[in-house]
Parts: C-alpha cells; structure tokens; sequence
C-alpha cells in the first residue's frame, strides 16, 4: 500500500510544472524554517518569562526566610502562619506558600499559607535541601498555571534547616506566550503569502520569459532554422545556457555546412561511378554478345565446313581424273575456287568473332563481387530477389580475367532471376578447397530446379527451356567455355523445387603469376 502511494507521489511530482515546484518548494523551505525560527522564539520567551517569575519567586522566598528568622522555631507559629496568609492575600499573583523542616533527615511541614490545594513529594523537597540549589517545576492548578520553587535556606534559622516551597500562578505568562504564538502563526502566514505573491510575479521575468525564448530558439532549431541564436541578455546562469547552445548551434551547423558539401563531392563520385559501371557493363554485354555470335560461328563454320570441304575434294578427284571437255574443266576449276573462297570466308568470320586473348591479373573474390553484383542489382530488385553473400575470410586471390569471369558469373545470376519470376533468394558464397589449392564458388537460388536429365543438357548451346526470341541456351555454355580457359571446372546440382546450385572451381593465384602482376 505505501508502495502504491509512493508511485502516486512521484508520478504528480513528474507532471508538476517547474513553477509549481518552485513554489512548493519554497514554500516548504519557508514553512520549515519559520517553524524552526518561531520554536526558538517562543522558547526563549518562556525563558524569559520563566527567569522573571522564579527571581519574583526567589525574592519572595527570600523574604519569607526573613520571616522565619524573627519567630521562634517552637513558639509563636500562629503568628507566622496568619503573617503568611496576609502575604499570600497581599500578592494575588501567589498561590501557595510552605515552610519544611529537614533538620532531622525527614521532610517536616512547619507551617504555610494557600490559595490552592497541593502537596509538594517528600522526595523533592529532600534532593532541593540536599543540593542546596533552587528547584523549580511547573504545575497544573485547578486555578490553571503555575510555577513551583523550592529554595533552601542558608545562615541562621535557630539551627534548623528549612527548605521554602513558594507557588505562582503563571497566568500572565500564559496568555502572553498564547499571544506571542497567535502573532507568529499570523505573521507566517502573511509572509508565505507575501512570498508566494513576489515569486509568482516574478517567475515570468526571471524564469518564464527566457525560458519560453530559449524553447522557441530550439524549436525552429529542430524545424530546420540553423542560423536562429538565442539572445544572450544578462551573463547570469540562462546566459550562461544560451551561449553554450549558441555554441553547439554553429558547431551544427558547421557539421551541416560540411556534410552538404560532402554529399556534393560524394553525389559528384556516385555519378562517374555510376558511368564507370554503364561503361563497363556495356563492355560486359559487347562481350558476352562476342561469345555468343563466336559460338554460333562456330557451329556455322563446323556444319558448313563439311560438306564444302567435301565439295571442293570432289571436284579436285575429277579433275585429277581428266578427260573433261574444256567447258567442264572450266566449271570444275570454278567450283574448287569458289569452295576455297566460302572456306575462307569462313576462317575470317571465325577470326573477327573470335574473344580476345585473356588478359589475367590477380583479383580477391571480393573485388570481383563488388564489381559485378552492383551491375545485377537493378535486376535483382526488379524481380523482387533477395542477395545474400558469404564469403570465408582466408580466401586466397584468384588469377583470372575480370571481364570474362564477369560475365560468368552475370550469366549464371541472369539464368537463376529467370528460374525465379515469382522472387525468391540468391546466395553466393566461397570457400576453400585443400589441398587442391581451388576455391568453390556457389551461386544458388529458391527456383523451380531442374530434372537430372536437363541438368546435363544445360550447358548445350541454345538448349534453352524457355521460348522467347532471341539467342537462348548460350548463357551456361559461355560460362563452362570461361571457367575452362581459366583452368577451372564447372558442376550443377539441382532439383525439382529446391533450387539450383552452380558450382565454379577456380584454382587460386600461384606466387609466380603474383609476380607478374
């Protein structure tokens, strides 16, 4: 339960404005120290009131010691007793007065005078005697307050030792002490509402307006207005905030100023790379555009070389053979030219689709990724395909050609995009092969798979399962080709709806081909 009432505290606290704290604060603070301030005060005035009366009290009892000594111890008692009575009648502001003998080890009444009823403990009376020091208590009379003094006589009482018990009404003190408290619970009151009135009047001066310009400064801050600064007015603790933010701003906006600028420069970089890489995924395409017109030149040279070669040995056997007219003879030298002139015509064509001669160079399979996967990108978001690469960080360099280990491998990424039109996952990864000195690169993805039968017709040219226009059934066999003149091997595993995997096996960058490099 006090839990719960704790939380409940603490949460009002948290939604109380800074003024209301303040206040509440201040006023708590106030009330304390006015309390503290007013005990003290009253305390010294009882004090002071007590002190007067016990002197009042102490030069009565004086006076009647005074009395005791003029009258003898055994005789003459009624007259002290009736002159102690005209001293109590005489001074009203006297309740009691009693004489005791302890000359004997025992407390003794001798004789007294009272306006009310009370007896004073043996015990009291006997430890006041025994120190020889005035006691005095306060008392409550059914005439109301008093105050009760105890005074041991010294000098000459017949040889008697008496002890003086004296009482005074405390009346006077009372009310003066009720008033002292009436005045100082008004006045305290009056102050805490006369500081309550100067603290609200002065919040919005002192607080509330330079709070209120520094909320609004960091506002438009927020909104986007860098070059707004709060007025620095008076070098006092809301100065002292403003001209740390004034300090922070221009920090920021130096930062903003910067930052604009580098977004400039890097804006500036991102368009030559983006160049950069059109260019070089046009050089990407010519090339695979080569490969595959040279691959289907060849084909043309093999399927046309036959026959014409045959052709041309024909006619030269008939014309060794002899015996034709001239006319004939003629029309055979023409076909053995024109064979000769096809089958040159040919070799050209296979020499101008020819690829270039590789040219290797020592490459990570990282840079070799970094260059690539951004040319697919497009594509990949384009078909809804999410790429992830894993790549094992003891990987050796490879020694290959960037342009056509490129193209590979957008072929192979081109083919699993086509195997997944609905989107799906494709995962490239490497890893080392020991002790063959050959890294695994795997290029898989979620598609429809393929049957084992077609996995063996795949890197056919122009064995394509799809029946678009265009040169289909290339795209694997340039990259068997490429992984070939690399000296590599090429391996796919796949299954009827678990995907596709291809498998390049590249060997790994001797020291003498670093060297070369």
């Amino acid at each position: 339960m006090f839990k719960n009432i704790f939380d409940k505290i603490i949460a009002y606290n948290d939604n109380l404005t800074v003024r209301v704290r303040l206040i509440m604060l201040t006023v708590s603070g106030l009330a304390l120290t006015m309390a503290i301030w007013g005990f003290i005060q009253l305390t010294a005035l009882d004090r002071i009131l007590v002190d007067q009366q016990v002197k009042r009290l102490e030069d009565a009892a004086d006076t009647i010691s005074t009395f005791y000594q003029f009258f003898p111890t055994k005789r003459g008692l009624l007259a002290l007793d009736s002159a102690l009575k005209d001293y109590v009648q005489t001074d009203v502001r006297l309740a009691r007065i009693d004489i005791f003998d302890t000359s004997h080890g025992n407390v003794d009444y001798v004789t007294g005078a009272s306006r009310v009823q009370y007896e004073w403990p043996d015990n009291i009376v006997a430890t006041a005697n025994a120190k020889d020091k005035v006691h005095y208590v306060k008392i409550e009379t059914e005439s109301g307050p008093a105050l009760g003094l105890l005074y041991p006589v010294s000098g000459d009482t017949k040889g008697s030792h008496i002890v003086v018990g004296i009482i005074g009404f405390s009346r006077a003190n009372a009310e003066i002490m009720n008033r002292a408290q009436r005045l100082l619970i008004f006045s305290s009151i009056g102050l805490l509402l006369f500081i309550l009135l100067v603290l609200g009047l002065s919040y919005g001066w002192i607080i509330g307006r330079p709070l209120k310009q520094i909320i609004q400064t960091i506002d438009e801050f927020q909104k986007g207005q860098y070059v707004t600064r709060i007025p620095i007015v008076h070098l006092d603790e809301w100065g002292q905030i403003s001209k740390h933010f004034n300090i922070m701003a221009n920090e920021i906006q130096d930062v903003m100023d910067r930052n604009l600028e580098l977004n400039k420069h890097l804006e500036d970089r991102v368009r030559e790379e983006t160049i950069k890489v059109v260019q070089l995924q046009k050089q990407v395409t010519d090339l695979k555009q080569l490969t595959a017109l040279g691959q289907l030149t060849a084909n043309l040279a093999h399927d046309l070389g036959t026959p014409l070669h045959s052709i041309g040995g024909l006619a030269k056997l008939l014309l060794e053979k002899g015996g034709w007219s001239p006319d004939v003879r003629h029309k055979l030298d023409l076909i053995v030219q024109q064979t000769q002139r096809l089958d040159n015509v040919i070799q050209n064509v296979r020499k101008a689709t020819r690829l270039p001669e590789p040219h290797f160079e020592v490459l990570t399979i990282k840079q070799i990724l970094s260059e690539t996967l951004p040319l697919m990108e497009s594509f990949v978001q384009k078909n809804n395909v999410e790429m992830s690469v894993n790549i094992e960080g003891a990987i050796k360099p490879l020694y290959v050609d960037r342009y056509r280990i490129q193209t590979a491998f957008m072929n192979i990424i081109q083919n699993a995009l086509e195997a997944m039109p609905q989107g799906g996952k494709i995962t490239v990864s490497a890893q080392a092969i020991s002790p063959n000195d050959f890294v695994a690169i795997t290029i898989s993805d979620t598609g429809t798979g393929m049957l084992s039968d077609m996995i063996e017709k795949v890197c056919e040219p122009f064995f394509s399962t799809r029946q678009d226009e265009g040169l289909r059934g290339l795209g694997l066999a340039i990259v068997r080709d490429i992984i070939k003149v690399h000296g590599g091997t090429m391996e796919i595993k796949s299954s009827p709806g678990e995907g596709t995997s291809v498998i390049l096996n590249l060997p790994i960058a001797q020291q003498d081909n670093t060297s070369r490099t």
